[in-house]
């Protein structure tokens, strides 16, 4: 098997001309980022980030929770997410930190910049200095991009807003655009003079920085989630919360491709290759998907076989469709973990929680003495994990009726029951 890993890790990525897949994550992919010497980082639910340079990735582990953004910034990566840190790889270590969620990342020559859900923006140097923090805005910042000088910084909000920063005096200099939607993602083309941002009303607008006008595009699928510019600036592929990918051309600004790319689910992650010859996707299927930009829709859509968590309802009893709604995609049922968010469920009855080995816990679970068993899981379902291990990890979720709470005890004490 070691001979067979390190085949797969020594096979090169494939050609620009192919359809071809990055399977290993263990659970949606969040965000994807492309280094010039043809590399690719996947940030993913399941708390890592994939660095692919053949078939197989370097697993980049470190991240507490969901890992939502990453960026090449010269030799370094740097990931964010909902564990509220920023951090710098090879490594790993900490050097940004929020008291929210960090959903976005740019870099400059000197600075990372990051969004948060907390309101503001952090800016961290890449080489020493002073730490900044912009803001707070009043609501979740969850894009920014910086101009090619690194002087300027876009930003947008969950409060619609679209605002520019100075990045030396931390000023916000000017509100471009304010309006009731909020602006999920922003792609900055200096060189032409626009900025695009993708807004939750399922509309894709380009505003020229010069005269102040904007170009709408829409198909009316909302929201946006996703947002990439071509290397030589003359497609920007557009993501939705339905699944589709829609192509814009730039030069013209007309829709040239329009494609369902998911079985079901969102697109949430866009990036072209290097060469402009590939367009990458992830979204809720644990695998990158990247189709060759001259046969954008003419290739199988993302998603071979639909995972647990999009099985038919009717093909399962309650119990197991409990679980499929609010398990299966942070934990598995087998002894591996499969590179979950969550630990393995496997043999959960019985075990203290805190303590699988491998599994970075939080430290309100560390120090738990939670056994779990028929009475602590139905509590942690009726109460929510947010009101019974305050600080814990685990979404903020719960199951109302006790039926239902007892369907998925039984389901889980069968499926998790080790082999005699």
């Amino acid at each position: 098997m070691r001979g067979l890993a390190l085949a797969l890790a020594l096979l090169p990525l494939p050609l620009a001309a192919d359809f071809y897949t990055l399977k290993g994550h263990g659970g949606p992919i969040m965000d994807i980022a492309t280094a010039p010497d043809g590399r690719i980082a996947t940030a993913s639910f399941d708390n890592s980030v994939g660095l692919w340079s053949g078939q197989k990735p370097d697993w980049l582990e470190g991240h507490e929770a969901a890992v939502n953004a990453v960026a090449f910034n010269g030799t370094a990566i740097y990931s964010a997410g909902d564990d509220f840190t920023l951090r710098r790889w090879p490594g790993g270590q900490v050097v940004g930190q929020h008291k929210g969620k960090v959903v976005g990342i740019a870099a400059s020559k000197t600075l990372v910049a990051t969004a948060s859900w907390d309101g503001t923006i952090g800016l961290w140097p890449t080489e020493g200095g002073a730490r900044k923090l912009l803001g707070p805005t009043g609501s979740g910042v969850n894009a920014v991009a910086f101009a090619p000088d690194g002087r300027t910084l876009y930003s947008a909000g969950v409060d619609g807003s679209l605002r520019v920063w100075d990045v030396t005096t931390g000023a916000e200099t000017a509100r471009l655009v304010e309006h009731g939607f909020g602006i999920n993602e922003l792609v900055l083309n200096a060189q032409d003079g626009w900025i695009a941002y993708g807004a939750v009303d399922g509309v894709t607008r380009i505003l020229d920085l010069t005269t102040g006008a904007e170009r709408d595009f829409t198909l009316d699928r909302r929201p946006i989630l996703a947002l990439a510019l071509s290397p030589d600036r003359s497609l920007l592929a557009v993501g939705d919360g339905e699944g589709y990918i829609m192509i814009i051309d730039t030069r013209d600004w007309r829709i040239a491709q329009d494609f369902r790319a998911t079985l079901r689910g969102p697109v949430w992650a866009l990036a072209f290759s290097p060469d402009g010859e590939n367009l990458h996707a992830g979204g809720l299927d644990q695998a990158m998907y990247s189709w060759p930009v001259a046969a954008l829709g003419s290739q199988e859509r993302m998603a071979s076989q639909e995972p647990s968590f999009l099985k038919d309802p009717d093909d399962m009893n309650n119990g197991e469709r409990q679980f499929a709604r609010k398990c299966s995609i942070c934990h598995s049922l087998t002894p591996d973990d499969q590179r979950r968010a969550g630990p393995t469920l496997h043999g959960v009855f019985g075990r203290k929680a805190g303590t699988l080995p491998g599994y970075i816990y939080s430290e309100t679970l560390q120090g738990s003495d939670i056994i779990w068993n028929e009475q602590t899981i139905n509590a942690l379902f009726d109460q929510g994990p947010d009101h019974y291990i305050p600080g814990s990890k685990m979404p903020m979720q719960r199951i109302a009726q006790a039926q239902d709470r007892t369907d998925l005890i039984e389901f889980l004490r069968s499926a998790t029951a080790p082999a005699d």
